[in-house]
C-alpha cells in the first residue's frame, strides 16, 4: 500500500509540472508572438512567412524549440494524474489520459517542424530562383497543412479538448477535485473548440471563423491547466482516526443485557 507521504509527494510533483508546463509554454508563446507575429502569421502565404522566418534567424528557431518542449512537459502530469486522483481503474479517465498524451505528441510534431522542416525550405525560398521559390513554396504549404493544420492544430487541439472535457465531467461526478474546476474546465473547453473554425477555413473556404476563438480559447485552456496544478499543490486535509484506547470508556453507556430467550444456542 502506498503511504500518504508518497501520495502527497506525487500529487505535489504532478501539480508543479502542470503549473510549470502551462507557465513556461505561455512565456515561450508570448515571445514567439512578439517576434514572429504568431499565431496570425500561420494563415499567411509562403512569400510572407518564409522570408519573415529567415529574418528571425537562429533565435527564432530556438524560440520554436522552447515552445515545443515547454508544451511537451504537460504529458508527464497527464500520465500521473489518474494515480494522484486514486482512479487508476477508472476506464473513462484511462482513455482520456491516452487521448491527452496523444494530443501533446501531435502538438509537439506541429511545433518541431519549425525547427527541423521549415528552415531549409525558408532558405531555399529566399536564396533560390523563381523555379526554386515555387517548389519551396509548394513544399512549405503541403507540410504546413499536414503537420500544422491537420496534426498539430486540428487533431492536437481536439484531443486536448477531449481530455479536459472528460476530466471535468469526472470532477463534477465524483468531487475528486473542487467542483468549480470541473465547471470552468467545460467552459474553457467549449471556447477552445471554437478555434476549429479558423483551422477548418484553411481547407474549406468560407467556413465560419470567430477571430477571437484561438486567443480566448487557448489562453483560457492554459490558465485552467495552471489552475489544476495549483489545486493539486494545495495540501489535502485528512481526517485523523482516533485510537480506540483513547476513547473515554467511562462515559460510555453500559451494555444492555440480552434476554436469555434471544440467545442462539446450537
Amino acid at each position: 500500500m502506498t503511504s500518504p507521504t508518497t501520495n502527497d509527494g506525487l500529487r505535489r510533483t504532478t501539480g508543479a509540472l502542470f503549473v510549470i508546463g502551462a507557465l513556461t509554454f505561455a512565456a515561450a508563446a508570448t515571445t514567439l508572438s512578439s517576434t514572429f507575429d504568431w499565431p496570425d502569421i500561420l494563415r499567411e502565404p509562403a512569400d510572407v512567412v518564409l522570408p519573415a522566418f529567415v529574418d528571425g534567424g537562429t533565435s527564432l528557431v530556438w524560440t520554436w524549440f522552447a515552445t515545443a518542449w515547454t508544451y511537451a512537459v504537460l504529458i508527464v502530469p497527464m500520465l500521473l494524474l489518474p494515480a494522484v486522483l486514486g482512479r487508476r481503474g477508472d476506464p473513462a479517465l484511462r482513455v482520456a489520459t491516452c487521448v491527452g498524451a496523444t494530443s501533446v505528441v501531435l502538438a509537439l510534431i506541429g511545433f518541431l517542424r519549425w525547427v527541423f522542416v521549415v528552415p531549409p525550405l525558408a532558405d531555399s525560398y529566399v536564396t533560390g530562383d523563381a523555379t526554386t521559390q515555387t517548389a519551396a513554396g509548394a513544399a512549405w504549404t503541403a507540410q504546413h497543412q499536414f503537420g500544422g493544420a491537420l496534426l498539430g492544430e486540428h487533431l492536437g487541439q481536439l484531443l486536448a479538448i477531449g481530455w479536459s472535457v472528460t476530466l471535468s465531467v469526472i470532477i463534477l461526478r465524483t468531487r475528486v477535485l473542487p467542483r468549480w474546476l470541473g465547471v470552468t474546465g467545460l467552459v474553457v473547453s467549449v471556447l477552445y473548440l471554437s478555434n476549429q473554425g479558423d483551422i477548418l477555413a484553411t481547407a474549406v473556404p468560407g467556413f465560419p471563423v470567430w477571430d477571437l476563438g484561438g486567443l480566448i480559447g487557448s489562453s483560457g485552456w492554459g490558465l485552467w491547466v495552471a489552475a489544476l496544478g495549483v489545486v493539486l499543490l494545495r495540501p489535502v486535509r485528512r481526517r485523523i482516526p482516533v485510537p480506540e484506547d483513547t476513547l473515554d470508556t467511562a462515559s460510555a453507556p453500559p451494555p444492555i443485557p440480552r434476554p436469555a430467550a434471544a440467545v442462539h444456542r446450537s
